[in-house]
């Protein structure tokens, strides 16, 4: 059993577009997907917010991973996809009975949004439930998946 899950990119640059309105806008920084689970809890929100803003995955002055999102200055773009949830393994066709109802989601989502504020990163948002348009650009290219820990 896992926790929440977020893909985590590097980018440049990421933006969120609605209904062909650009709605939030980054520079420099992590655009985060993040996906909420059935049975998630505010302490799962809680320990990713702190592993996202902690994650060392800028380079420093020798060009090492080595540095954070705080570290660089940097900025943090938080998207919610329950796809994240997707189950491909049974046909073609995608099951999402494990990701969270937008009754658990949405106030899951607003949490970690508000555990990464409190750490001192500048937050921007996409619109919950929303159908977004993404653009980034992905610096390096990196990407990671990380999920809170949970055993079950």
């Amino acid at each position: 059993m896992s926790g929440v899950r977020a893909v985590i990119q590097r980018v440049s640059s990421a933006s969120v577009t609605v209904d062909g309105e650009l709605i939030a806008a980054i520079g420099r920084g992590l655009l985060v997907l993040l996906g909420v689970g059935r049975g998630d809890t505010p302490q799962d929100a809680a320990y990713l917010s702190r592993k996202v803003v902690e994650l060392r995955i800028f380079d420093d002055e020798k060009g090492r991973m080595n540095r954070s999102i705080r570290d660089v200055g940097g900025e943090v773009l938080i998207v919610s996809q329950f796809t994240l949830y997707a189950d491909a393994g049974g046909g073609r066709r995608p099951s999402f009975a494990e990701a969270a109802p937008a009754a658990l989601a949405r106030p899951l989502y607003e949490m970690f949004v508000e555990y990464v504020r409190q750490q001192g990163v500048p937050v921007q948002t996409g619109q919950f439930g929303a159908m977004m348009a993404v653009q980034l650009v992905n610096d390096g290219p990196v990407t990671i998946l990380v999920e809170s820990e949970r055993k079950g």
